[in-house]
């Protein structure tokens, strides 16, 4: 006897919306992905999404929902937990007597129905909805509400969601805020926040302190977004449970702090790195998210041009001198040095880094962290190395005239020394270099290449739309706009929460120290006299250009770059 499901891909192969050999590639990538057959038929490209729900619709005898414009009542988040909602891509609509109507995407599911009716103990009505569209529901739904107790917040969230990975420290203390920080509630909320991070990709979380409570911001795409305020009442205890999982001192709050902790979740291991300051209304955080998954994409994968890219493979297969990334604070330079690291860590290699913090751990690599408070600065921590036998070395930045002469020399005498320095330019960290006292024929012995870099925001390539630049703002960048170029931005949607952006790409200049401004650096000459020899001569990108060659292929706004590069 033929099962529903037989019957509805016998209608979609008789209505030629499909053939028998699509069916089952569909099927496949079914049992090989484990996911809905309605997922699966829609994954291969060979049907619509509309298309299927129109047939599924017809033959179910199912009533079809628009989610988008149904208001859902906030009381329906007792009967079906957020966790419940996701595995089985559903949102409760309404609740009438001894019966609950949901609406799915997946009739496939013979296993739902039973699941439900067992868990909340009533009778289940259904209604059809795209898989999209319940997706976009569930995240508004049971989304972060901006005002709420903490027993409110953290009702469907389970401790044990999150397993901490790196054993710490048990600490005696009478303070009561201690007790109060492990209890589930507390825990289940911070919790929240990081899953809530996690899942909008922030890169930090910063929980602060005010008069009245705690607001807690995501920076997303470099960019600071409020997402929730957490009652003043549970302000000792949230910190208090930040630093027991950071293995921090509880007892002191009027010094700043620093810590590290690695939570796992959904067998994944995420690294944190906690900063607590001492403020007027008490103790700000701010967890950096240190995401090892970007490291994984190795070079190739830094959005860097095709010919900036081949430079830089050149110049970090030198067997020694000195190679900087430079830039503000956040411009990725980290992730840039880290990546290049991981290129060059093999058996054959002592790498070996000094930082401060050691952001990410990477197996292979020797890695120490700088102490200035016990003696172990930049430049001691350098020393030692260089007795180590080291092949490369990594400073995690150039901070003092010591820092910067004993990791030149080392770059003369043997080793590939990288390290950051914060920069406007490339060619400015040549003069930047002999302003801190290090000797010009030094600098230009000892420098192979400068990469001064920027992260810009990508625009939203589902609300992706030309823009027309108005003739005022064209005027006053006459000569700086390349001719014919077609500008884009982000209107604004659900995947970007409205913004315009979703995702961060980087800008780069790329500066090849070559004899011409060896001899430059020596003679005394200016940065901006070495940055025109080498946009004149070697066909040097600047951070500008750049940005216009990205703007050109759609990829960021000229709003982005005016934002962060200068005109040349």
């Amino acid at each position: 006897m033929a099962t529903i499901k037989d019957k509805i891909l016998k209608t979609l192969i008789d209505a030629q919306k499909l053939t028998k050999k699509e069916v089952n590639e569909a099927i496949a990538l079914q049992k090989k992905k484990k996911i809905g057959l309605d997922k699966a038929l829609i994954e291969t490209g060979h049907i619509k999404e509309q298309d299927l729900m129109a047939v599924l619709v017809r033959e179910l005898n199912i009533p079809f929902i628009n989610l988008s414009k149904y208001k859902i009542d906030p009381a329906l988040q007792s009967a079906i937990p957020e966790r419940t909602a996701r595995q089985y891509n559903i949102i409760p609509i309404s609740e009438l007597d001894y019966t609950l109507t949901i609406a799915l995407s997946d009739p496939f599911n013979i296993f739902l129905m039973d699941d439900l009716k067992n868990l909340t103990g009533k009778e289940i009505d259904v209604v059809m909805s795209t898989n999209s569209e319940i997706v976009k529901a569930i995240n508004a739904y049971y989304g972060i509400k901006t005002e709420m107790s903490v027993n409110e917040i953290t009702k469907d969230i389970q401790i044990e969601d999150f397993e901490i990975v790196a054993d710490h420290e048990q600490r005696e203390s009478d303070d009561e805020s201690v007790d109060e920080s492990e209890k589930a509630p507390i825990i289940r909320m911070i919790n929240l926040v990081i899953k809530e991070a996690l899942r909008r990709r922030a890169s930090d979380i910063h929980i602060e302190p005010e008069i009245d409570g705690m607001r807690v911001r995501y920076r997303i795409d470099g960019v600071l977004h409020d997402i929730l305020n957490i009652p003043k009442e549970n302000q000792n205890a949230v910190v208090v449970r930040i630093k027991i999982m950071s293995r921090l001192d509880i007892t002191t709050n009027q010094v700043p702090q620093d810590g590290r902790f690695k939570l796992k979740m959904n067998n994944q291991e995420v690294d944190f790195r906690v900063s607590i300051l001492p403020t007027t209304f008490g103790q700000k955080i701010v967890m950096r998210v240190l995401d090892k998954a970007k490291l994984a994409v190795g070079l190739d994968g830094l959005g860097f041009e095709e010919r900036a890219m081949k430079i830089l493979k050149e110049a970090i297969r030198k067997p020694f001198g000195m190679i900087l990334v430079t830039g503000p604070t956040g411009s990725g330079k980290s992730t840039t040095l880290y990546s290049i690291i991981s290129e060059l860590n093999t058996v054959e290699r002592n790498i070996i880094t000094v930082e401060d913090p050691v952001e990410y751990l990477i197996e292979g690599l020797t890695q120490i962290q700088a102490r200035p408070e016990i003696g172990l600065t930049f430049a001691e921590g350098l020393r030692a190395i260089l007795r180590q036998s080291p092949d490369i070395v990594m400073v995690g930045e150039i901070r003092d005239n010591e820092t910067a002469d004993i990791a030149i020399k080392a770059s003369l005498t043997g080793q590939l020394v990288f390290s950051t320095l914060h920069t406007n330019d490339a060619a400015g960290t040549l003069t930047r270099l002999v302003d801190m006292n290090v000797e010009p024929f030094l600098v230009a012995s000892s420098l192979v290449l400068v990469s001064a870099q920027r992260l810009c925001r990508k625009i939203c390539t589902k609300c992706k739309a030309k823009l027309t630049i108005p003739d005022e703002m064209r005027q006053r960048l006459k000569g700086r706009l390349p001719d014919g170029i077609t500008f884009y931005s982000g209107k604004g949607c659900d995947a970007c929460s409205q913004t315009g952006y979703l995702g961060r790409l980087g800008l780069t200049e790329l500066l090849e120290v070559d004899d011409t401004i060896r001899d430059m650096l020596i003679g005394g000459k200016s940065s901006d006299d070495i940055k025109e020899y080498a946009r004149r001569e070697k066909g040097m990108v600047t951070l500008w250009d750049d940005g216009m060659t990205k703007c050109a292929s759609g990829l960021t706004s000229l709003e982005e770059v005016l934002r962060i590069a200068t005109l040349d």
